[in-house]
């Protein structure tokens, strides 16, 4: 069984309530379809009942009925909903007028289903940027706590199972925060943990601290910030396993970390990798995914109480499929 099919496998096994803002959406209406043909998910759908209803029909999607249909515009929770949320935003100056408009936007209006324990995870961005998948999301539900930023994470799955955990490896930050500081980089590290156990199914996350220096090879401020990230990591989750910092080859190839890091229990044994930055993270899974031709699924959005995940606009109905898993298997650790 490959990766994808364990991840459908474990969303199976606990059923979550993933909310699907863009129900209107072809390709979203049809991944919705299939989730609900499987058995994978209980699907909570954004929208007017009667043109779902008929963009069904005229799709041939027979298992749409399935799903909890809100009517953003027609809520009978739409005032509870809005005063929740004038109360959530009040010092920022949000009014309750302005809060009863946000309230019909699907993309808040999924969140407050969240933060009102009606739904365990949402997943948009077929017709949404990034940004206003997560502007809801961090108004709203919020950061996990003892977290403060929101970062990315790749699940890398290549054809090499002598690195990483059978050769998958889950890469971290590869989507949000561009320059993370010492604290955000080990936040970075232990999120990226949670994913790999989480949705990789990583019984044991090892967790590289990546840079260009390996245990002191070169000195500079950058290499410093990454010491500093592992240290406060390690204060973070005291039972993560976890080194740094350790240059790409150190963290994977035994025969290299052997040298380069002797003494260490991660290095040519790491299965988690957390880039310095942004720039180095997202370059790095790209080259990965093109020259070595891995599979690469995500970005994973982590780091907010309760998963809201971001689609490229470009997405298939397989990519959609796919993120409603990951995400119900996020929401099952929560």
């Amino acid at each position: 069984m490959d990766l994808l099919q364990q991840i459908v496998a474990r969303a199976k096994a606990n059923k979550q309530r993933i909310v699907l803002p863009e129900a209107t959406e072809e390709r979203t209406l049809r991944a919705a379809d299939r989730v609900l043909a499987d058995d994978l998910a209980n699907i909570i759908l954004i929208g007017n009942p009667d043109e779902i209803a008929a963009l069904a029909a005229k799709w041939g999607l027979e298992n749409i009925g399935k799903a909890t249909i809100i009517d953003p515009l027609n809520n009978p929770k739409s005032e509870e909903y809005a005063q929740l949320l004038a109360e959530l935003r009040k010092k920022k100056g949000m009014t309750i007028e302005q809060a009863r408009e946000l309230v019909k936007n699907p993309l808040y209006l999924g969140c407050m289903i969240i933060k009102t324990e009606g739904a365990d995870g949402q997943i948009s961005g077929a017709l949404s940027t990034t940004g206003e998948t997560l502007r809801p999301a961090l108004q709203i539900i919020k950061c996990a706590p003892g977290i403060t930023c929101v970062s990315g994470a790749m699940l890398l799955i290549t054809n090499q199972p002598q690195y990483g955990e059978n050769g998958v490896v889950v890469m971290g930050d590869v989507a949000v925060t561009p320059m993370p500081d010492a604290n955000q980089l080990a936040q970075i590290a232990v999120c990226t943990a949670q994913t790999a156990k989480s949705v990789a199914g990583f019984s044991e996350p090892r967790v590289a601290m990546m840079s260009f220096s390996t245990k002191g090879s070169a000195k500079h401020e950058v290499v410093d910030k990454v010491i500093e990230a592992t240290a406060l990591a390690r204060e973070m989750a005291p039972e993560l396993k976890i080194d740094g910092e350790l240059q790409a080859d150190a963290a994977l190839v035994p025969s290299v970390g052997q040298k380069k890091a002797p003494g260490s229990d991660i290095a040519g044994k790491a299965n988690v990798l957390v880039a310095p930055n942004l720039e180095v993270g997202n370059i790095g899974y790209k080259l990965v995914q093109r020259l070595g031709n891995a599979i690469a699924i995500g970005p994973i959005l982590q780091g907010i109480a309760r998963p809201v995940n971001d689609l490229s606009r470009g997405c298939s109905v397989d990519d959609i499929y796919y993120m409603v898993a990951i995400t119900a298997c996020q929401a099952q650790s929560r």
